[in-house]
């Protein structure tokens, strides 16, 4: 038995991974003052910011092929529950 895990699982940990890596990247940036820290204590605050605006077009060319099995994997799904509702109706209509 092998665990092969969902489109939307890959496409999630993918994604998260290049947060991640942006995180650490836009932190090693700040800690060397390349990019100006935030005020007070909300430097973790900023880097986060700064990591979501980075990591959001990133993942939107690198991760388009995953995206692409995560809808085909969602309209399978939906096109078998449509199926299965048709053949419910029809056995409720036939009573």
């Amino acid at each position: 038995m092998s665990f092969t895990p969902s489109a939307m699982f890959r496409y999630t940990l993918m994604r998260l991974g290049i947060f991640v890596g942006s995180f650490l990247a836009i932190w090693a940036l700040v800690y060397f003052r390349v990019l100006p820290s935030g005020l007070g204590k909300s430097n973790l605050f900023w880097v986060a910011l700064l990591a979501l605006v980075v990591s959001a077009p990133l993942s939107w060319v690198m991760l388009r092929k995953q995206r692409d099995a995560v809808a085909v994997q969602v309209a399978e799904k939906v096109d078998r529950a449509k199926e299965r509702l048709a053949a419910n109706q029809s056995q409720e209509d036939g009573v």
